[in-house]
């Protein structure tokens, strides 16, 4: 494993760990993530992107601005949303890769030999 994590992070770091986890846990929220992956995106480019109506994704996307997973920028009339950070992009990365995995029963990733 490449990342380095101390050997033991805080209780608070823990909480706060676990509140990233929760709000990633809603495949709405995961999809809308995954989206943005790809560069910043207005509210209707992305209710098309997961298929669904702006103001649900308007409403998940002020719980990740609330959590710090992603940011805005307003040109114009619209608000641009996008990943806070890399490790954002890498935490919805891994989940995907396992969620691989898990349903597909795979050994390995798809388009990765071993």
């Amino acid at each position: 494993m490449d990342t380095k994590i101390r050997l033991q992070p805080s209780l608070a770091e823990f909480a706060a760990a676990a509140d990233v986890l929760k709000l990633v846990a809603d495949p709405t929220r995961l999809h809308l993530l995954w989206t943005l992956v790809g560069g910043e995106q207005t509210v209707s480019a992305l209710a098309e992107a997961v298929g669904a109506r702006p103001a649900s994704v308007s409403q998940h996307l002020a719980k990740l601005r609330l959590g710090n997973l992603v940011t805005t920028r307003r040109e114009g009339n619209h608000i641009h949303y996008s990943l806070v950070n890399d490790h954002v992009a890498r935490l919805v990365g891994e989940s995907l890769l396992e969620a691989d995995h898990l349903v597909g029963g795979a050994s390995h990733h798809r388009g990765h030999d071993r």
